[in-house]
């Protein structure tokens, strides 16, 4: 995985952090993660903001009971914790398969001094 230290021959002071950030890698990486993290997380405002909605304009709908004591409401609700479980499991298998094998490249880089800031900037 990405959370190992940076090995002890790395001066982190001595890192040019701009040229990280411009580099097409780190574009690459932050492109991939906004791919995944912003359709995910409007679909999930989405869903929640249904849920509201429903629970507040559609009372009628929502004490519909399922079975004995539980209504559709309570199964949403249960539907949103569910969904935050199931999301937050996507997104580890999707970072760990994704993610971590380009943010190690980054790092590698910066550990064999790729990104050093130039002499005379010191």
């Amino acid at each position: 995985m990405g959370n190992e230290a940076p090995s002890a021959a790395t001066n982190l002071a001595e890192v040019d952090y701009g040229a990280v950030q411009a580099s097409p890698e780190f574009q690459r990486l932050r492109r991939t993660h906004r791919s995944f993290v912003f359709p995910v997380l409007g679909a999930c405002l989405a869903w929640y903001f249904a849920y509201v909605l429903l629970a507040s304009y559609a009372h009628d709908f929502m004490s519909i009971r399922v079975f004995g004591s539980v209504n559709v409401a309570m199964v949403l609700g249960m539907a949103q914790v569910v969904t935050t479980f199931a999301v937050t499991t996507w997104y580890v298998h999707y970072a760990n398969k994704r993610l971590d094998p380009l943010a190690e490249e980054i790092r590698d880089e910066i550990e064999i001094g790729e990104f050093e800031k130039a002499e005379e900037a010191r």
